[in-house]
């Protein structure tokens, strides 16, 4: 198997496929990428035949930006005879992968693709018991053992690969499957929601997302952020000229100054989490929540980089990049992700975690 197959956003295959090339690039594993506009999905092709298994140990996942998940694949099985399409499945994984903990049957996330869906479903099952007896599926389920899988792009053709328990996406279709809440002042919740199950382990979210924590919301109105903070119990500082939701300042958590988010200076020395969702030019946002950080005004950042029309992959490195440089110059030594998430759209969600301060007397407590 000398191809790596990458889940992406429809529309951003350009972006996935810069994005791989580069990263490939740099971990010396040669190729070219395969793409097909509004697709679902990038197809990278590694010149040497055990690239592609190098590649998906030795690139992190979480350093991948428009990906949702990295698989190591071999030939498209094309026209697979409708009486018996899991025997050339297993067939094809026979050797290549043993005891994996799961299976997922999945398929681009196009509108194309949602009917194949159901016969995915359907397929699974068959095909589990299949690979079962193959040795190449565990009995039992086991987070800590690969993960078949089956990518159908078009009825009767997929693709079948394996990706690894530490450096892939724990959702099936690399997707967190999210349901709005009734309450909630505006469907923007998610986007912070999801980005709580992306960038923040489950076992750390009582440390991190605990109650009592003070927050900051910049552009928070109506309140979609901050309705996600308030949930969990911190008491919130929401900024933005326009009106809050009154279910939320109701709860007598958030404390809403009127001000425009780039002027706004917290009072307390105790913030923990900054969040930010401004429709403004990236650059902008990228050079404040630096401040933010450098500044050690929180301790941990979640904001969104709006995306220009084009060169959107370049756009967020630069902005990624020289975010970087301003916290190692401020002696700041921080964690910095960025994911275009299910529910984001022409934007990316940044997460950056302050760990130290190489600054004297503004060393941080981890």
């Amino acid at each position: 198997m000398n191809k790596i197959l990458l889940y992406c956003r429809q529309g951003f295959e350009k972006e996935c496929a810069a994005e791989i090339s580069a990263k490939a690039a740099e971990h010396q594993a040669f190729g070219f990428a395969r793409v097909k506009e509004d697709s679902g999905y990038v197809l990278y092709e590694c010149y040497q035949d055990d690239d592609a298994e190098k590649l998906i140990k030795t690139l992190p996942f979480s350093q991948l930006i428009f990906c949702r998940q990295m698989v190591v694949v071999g030939e498209l099985l094309r026209d697979l005879p409708p009486e018996d399409r899991v025997s050339p499945v297993t067939g094809m994984l026979t050797g290549v992968v043993e005891k994996a903990g799961e299976l997922r049957v999945e398929v681009p996330d196009t509108n194309e693709s949602k009917e194949l869906l159901k016969f995915c479903r359907k397929f699974t099952v068959p095909l589990r018991a299949s690979l079962r007896a193959a040795g190449v599926l565990l009995n039992y389920e086991s987070a800590k053992r690969p993960v078949v899988h089956v990518f159908f792009i078009a009825p009767g053709c997929c693709y079948v690969g394996y990706s690894l328990p530490e450096n892939n996406s724990t959702f099936f279709m690399g997707i967190p499957r999210l349901k709005f809440p009734s309450d909630a002042p505006s469907r923007s919740t998610l986007k912070l929601e999801e980005a709580f199950h992306v960038f923040i382990p489950a076992d750390e979210w009582e440390e991190r997302l605990g109650s009592g924590l003070y927050a900051v919301d910049l552009g928070a109105c109506p309140g979609g952020w901050t309705y996600q903070l308030v949930k969990r119990s911190m008491m919130v500082h929401a900024v933005d000229n326009g009106p809050m939701a009154p279910s939320l300042m109701d709860t007598g958590q958030v404390f809403h100054h009127r001000e425009d988010g780039f002027r706004y200076r917290p009072a307390r020395t105790n913030i923990y989490w900054l969040v930010c969702d401004m429709v403004e030019k990236p650059v902008r946002v990228a050079n404040l929540m630096a401040d933010w950080l450098v500044n050690g005004w929180c301790r941990e950042a979640i904001f969104n980089l709006k995306l220009p029309m084009k060169k959107r992959y370049e756009e967020v490195s630069q902005n990624l990049a020289m975010i970087d440089e301003k916290l190692k110059a401020g002696g700041v030594n921080a964690q910095i992700q960025a994911r275009q998430l299910y529910h984001d759209r022409e934007e990316v969600t940044v997460h950056i975690r302050r760990i130290w301060s190489a600054t004297p007397g503004r060393r941080d407590e981890r």
